[in-house]
């Protein structure tokens, strides 16, 4: 067998979720529905900022940019996991597995400093409305978004570095869906103690640490509105939105190392939070509707 890196193992084997043919054929529904959704959901939301010059704001470019980061991020498993439901063997190649970590880390690092930028641009909203257009201004809200897609390779890359020259000689067998780094590290024939207390500082660790601080950050927002019980009202309904989406995504971040199940949730959701629950995109989805009908009449 051909080495690589000083590693005699050039593929892992994934875990299965399902033994019985018929539990395969409705998690292969399922999956299937779930990635359909996810794709349109945020490529719907895409093109609606895109499209709708009512939402040329810092807040909806902030948020166009969340939804490309879910469709890298669920595109990076669940096409994986279909494909190996109805497989003998769930067998990834070392090269592969090392890209999907990669990718996996870099979305997840640039959705994590988006939701931070997104919280920022609330605060900023709502305890300083009438500097907002100052403060964040679209140059601005242009770095915040640069500043996203650099950290997410870095983060990446941080520990991508530390893992890519590991030696693979023994067991393969990864112990999850997808390839990650905690897992991967766990099947190295060296000892790498102080290596996964590294990766795990580096995302467990900056995960929550992140989740708390945005926590704070929205209850410091709900006290400061608290004197008026209308404005309290629209900063609660306003932050609701996002409160949930940083539990979805950060929760699964820090149990990681408990359930070894992938951050898809996030993704799948984040449309129907948004949309559902926000006045302005649900206005935008009717005009887009209408110029649409209009269109059809035209021709």
């Amino acid at each position: 067998m051909d080495q690589v890196n000083g590693s005699v193992v050039t593929e892992f084997v994934l875990l299965g979720l399902a033994q019985s043919w018929g539990m395969q054929l409705v998690l292969l529904l399922f999956f299937s529905i779930f990635y359909v959704v996810i794709i349109l959901g945020n490529l719907f939301i895409v093109f609606t900022v895109i499209f709708d010059s009512h939402l040329h704001s810092p807040m909806y470019t902030l948020l166009a940019n969340l939804s490309l980061v879910d469709l890298g991020l669920s595109s990076t498993t669940v096409p994986r996991i279909i494909s190996d439901l109805f497989s003998d063997c769930k067998i990834i190649s070392l090269h592969n597995c090392m890209i999907q970590m990669f990718f996996i880390h870099v979305t997840g690092g640039v959705e994590m400093v988006l939701l931070i930028a997104m919280a920022y641009d609330r605060y900023t909203a709502i305890c300083k409305p009438l500097h907002y257009l100052t403060i964040i201004n679209p140059k601005k809200c242009m770095l915040l978004v640069v500043f996203a897609w650099t950290i997410g390779p870095i983060h990446a890359v941080s520990q991508f570095v530390f893992v890519i020259n590991l030696p693979f000689c023994g067991p393969n067998n990864v112990g999850s869906f997808y390839c990650d780094f905690p897992r991967v590290i766990k099947l190295a024939c060296i000892d790498t103690y102080r290596l996964e207390f590294v990766v795990t500082a580096n995302s467990g660790f900056i995960s929550m640490g992140t989740f708390f601080l945005l926590i704070a950050s929205y209850i410091f927002i709900l006290v400061t509105v608290r004197h008026s019980s209308k404005d309290l009202s629209k900063a609660f309904f306003t932050l609701s939105a996002h409160i949930t989406v940083v539990f979805l995504f950060f929760l699964p971040c820090m149990f990681l190392y408990v359930w070894p199940f992938p951050n898809v949730v996030t993704p799948v959701l984040n449309p129907a939070i948004y949309t559902l629950r926000n006045r302005e995109m649900k206005a935008a989805m009717r005009r887009l509707s209408r110029q649409g009908v209009s269109s059809r009449e035209m021709i």
